[in-house]
């Protein structure tokens, strides 16, 4: 282990993958220190369009094209009384894919490392040492041999560490957990599950039942990854009636007869065996300090209905790439940098956070699960100006596509579509449309989309550019 890095990256999944892809691209000396050797397993297969602006940016979109994940056209939701198509062809980027994980971040930290970024798998940062609130040391240790240890010091950190979060939950002890998002996931693998013949090929498909809602998710080894999302209390009541998790499962895909009719002629994969996970809709109170930043699962993640789990990981890190770049350049302080990190992060996750309340709201069946969602308390979201913006998408989606004049392509083909559905159709879908290319795609990256007028360039580098005021012309 080398004793001294510019920037330390904790986490070698795709946040940090990525932020340090992107800082070794311009120039900076980093290193990723991650506790488990990869391959590794975790959850989170299906990936948005809106990744492959990030795979562009660091140079990898190459490898991730070539591997052969299923290519993900769109997605199909079963909501309630009604159903609907999302149909990627519409947007700017017209697929994604749904990724086995272990190979997709094994491929993302390869990468990495061609960038150059020195990276040490199999070690856990057991400590950090402080100089005040920075800090500028972290003690390791080798998880196979933990007495092959030492000490590397930084002059910048950022907190890659998922779930664990490190900074968060050991030293600032600022994560807080949304009430109206207070799930339980448990999900396992099939073997030979149908895909759904009417759906975009490739497509998620999801799937409403009274206590919750179900994933469907193919994957290019064969199997098919389906998953259960409860609220806890749900969950709580029927483990009490001595349902074990696994029972729990079963129950509620034979409650669906659209994804129980996808699994008709598949097989339980016992070997992938079940997983489950709770209490992870979350946000750090504070998302950066001095000499660090904290982004990707360290920082927050929200319901995963729209699958943006590793979208707000890779869209944290190329702000935190660029707020570092900037700052370390000196184009910026590093108050301005921690400003625009912090109000641009926070920014997008709470939209996405309305958005999903918002979505829940469209929910028409029967409401055991779906009031707890769409009950957004003071707690939770306290902007009223940005709640009230990111709701316009789901409720009045249409509102956007009202100057003609001015559409893009694919704002045309959408409006067009809208005009052959009945109107409370019109208006889901072409919400849904909105939040895939405005909000995933458009946040603080052009003048427009500008927040404290800061914004992220990728040319002639990447940074943050100041929108340019012009002066008032003395009278």
């Amino acid at each position: 282990m080398n004793t001294s890095t510019q920037i330390l990256v904790i986490g070698g999944g795709p946040a940090g993958s990525t932020v340090a892809s992107l800082l070794a691209r311009e120039g900076f000396e980093v290193t990723i220190i991650e506790k488990e050797v990869f391959p590794r397993y975790h959850v989170g297969e299906s990936l948005l369009p809106s990744c492959l602006e990030i795979l562009d940016l660091i140079g990898a979109r190459e490898k991730i094209e070539a591997h052969g994940f299923v290519r993900k056209e769109g997605g199909w939701f079963d909501w309630g009384q009604n159903s609907w198509e999302l149909d990627f062809d519409k947007l700017r980027h017209p697929y994604s894919f749904q990724v086995i994980r272990s190979e997709f971040d094994q491929l993302l930290l390869e990468h990495a490392r061609e960038q150059g970024v020195t990276v040490y798998e199999g070690v856990e940062v057991k400590s950090l040492v402080f100089d005040g609130e920075r800090p500028v040391r972290a003690a390791w240790a080798a998880t196979a041999n933990p007495s092959q240890s030492g000490e590397i010091a930084f002059d910048f950190l950022v907190d890659a560490s998922g779930r664990a979060g490190i900074m968060v939950n050991r030293y600032l002890k600022n994560r807080h957990f949304h009430e109206a998002f207070q799930n339980v996931g448990v999900w396992s693998y099939w073997r030979g599950a149908d895909s759904l013949s009417h759906a975009p090929k490739g497509a998620i498909v999801v799937g409403a039942i009274d206590d919750g809602w179900l994933w469907h998710i193919p994957l290019h080894d064969g199997t098919t990854s389906v998953g259960l999302v409860l609220h806890k209390t749900i969950f709580k009541e029927k483990r009490q009636q001595g349902l074990t998790p696994e029972q729990i499962y079963m129950a509620a895909i034979q409650d669906s007869p659209l994804i129980s009719g996808l699994l008709k002629n598949a097989t339980l994969e016992t070997t992938k065996g079940f997983h489950a996970e709770q209490d992870y809709s979350y946000m750090a109170d504070a998302l950066s300090g001095p000499g660090y930043f904290i982004t990707g699962d360290a920082g927050c993640f929200i319901d995963p209905l729209l699958s943006t789990g590793v979208h707000l990981a890779t869209h944290g890190a190329m702000l935190a790439g660029a707020s570092i770049a900037s700052m370390l350049r000196g184009e910026v302080t590093p108050e301005q940098a921690r400003l625009f990190y912090e109000h641009s992060y926070r920014h997008s996750y709470l939209r996405l956070m309305v958005i999903v309340s918002g979505l829940y709201q469209q929910y028409d069946g029967p409401p055991a699960y779906f009031w707890q969602a769409q009950q957004l308390t003071h707690n939770d979201y306290s902007d009223a100006e940005a709640l009230n913006e990111a709701f316009l998408y789901v409720v009045t989606g249409m509102e956007d596509l009202r100057d003609v004049e001015e559409a893009t392509p694919q704002e045309l083909a959408i409006s067009q579509m809208a005009g052959q559905l009945p109107e409370d159709q019109a208006q889901r879908a072409v919400a849904m449309y909105n939040v895939y290319n405005k909000v995933f795609l458009r946040s603080s990256m052009s003048e427009k989309t500008a927040i404290d007028d800061m914004y992220v360039v990728t040319q002639p580098h990447l940074g943050i550019a100041m929108v340019q005021r012009q002066s008032a012309t003395p009278a």
